[in-house]
């Protein structure tokens, strides 16, 4: 599961950047200097990148065992600028509980 958490928090920091790069760059230039090169350099990027993470979320969540509706509530915290950070935090933190040793009784 540490390879999957890995994965999953590269790929979360990569999409939270780009988007952030496509909101409070790119959007403003389009709508509001008539410029779209970076919405349309970096817009697919963001799409595909975000196709990868959901991969590593679906992954993640498979082999944690989390019920469907929080692996949605993750696949979504990347469409929100800047939530992808606050759900990799949580996610690492869910995942790293889950990896604890059960103590011996």
């Amino acid at each position: 599961m540490q390879g999957a958490l890995t994965r999953y928090r590269v790929i979360a920091w990569i999409v939270g950047v780009v988007l952030i790069a496509l909101v409070v760059v790119g959007m403003p230039m389009k709508y509001l200097g008539d410029n779209d090169v970076v919405v349309a350099t970096i817009g697919p990027g963001h799409g595909f990148l975000y196709m990868l993470y959901l991969v590593a979320s679906w992954d993640l969540s498979r082999r944690a065992g989390w019920p469907l509706q929080r692996m949605l509530l993750v696949m979504l915290a990347g469409t929100i600028p800047f939530l992808s950070f606050y759900c990799e935090r949580v996610v690492t933190r869910w995942a790293r509980t889950a990896m604890e040793p059960v103590p011996a009784a």
